[in-house]
């Protein structure tokens, strides 16, 4: 797929490198801190409560739509061509008051701009999803559950 001049995470980044690696798997991961039980998105070096060392453990990738946005020019230019699309801020089930953002979608490995037109609400129940935008990168995504 041509993302044009999208920008793009680092992938080898020492810090989310391995979020980005379990995204090219199809996981979704977040890091815990075995010391505390606190657990963390975005990526961090240490944990800012303890400053223990952190793990990246799978999560079940189901959640709550928190916020969202329907998001309209102007826009970056590589992104003008999607415009309108869909962003929301998912709080976890099994991490409640962890929550993370991404692009909502219509189905696995489908368009940003495919849901503009679906009914979307604060609360509606969301799964995990993944796109592949670049050769290694892939983006986690959101699709309505139920």
């Amino acid at each position: 797929m041509s993302t044009g001049n999208w920008v793009l995470p680092d992938t080898d980044d020492p810090v989310d490198g391995p979020f980005w690696q379990a995204a090219r798997e199809k996981r979704l991961v977040v890091q815990h801190c075995a010391a505390c039980v606190a657990s963390y998105y975005p990526p961090r070096v240490h944990c800012p409560r303890c400053h223990g060392a952190l793990a990246w453990n799978e999560v079940a990738g189901t959640g709550r739509v928190w916020s969202y946005v329907t998001v309209h020019p102007p826009l970056l230019p590589a992104y003008q061509p999607y415009a309108p699309y869909q962003m929301v801020l998912v709080e976890l089930d099994d991490h409640p008051g962890l929550r993370l953002v991404g692009n909502l979608l219509q189905e696995d490995e489908g368009a940003i701009n495919d849901t503009v037109h679906q009914p979307l609400s604060v609360g509606d129940p969301v799964r995990v999803a993944f796109r592949t935008v670049a050769e290694d990168v892939v983006l986690p995504c959101w699709i309505k559950a139920g």
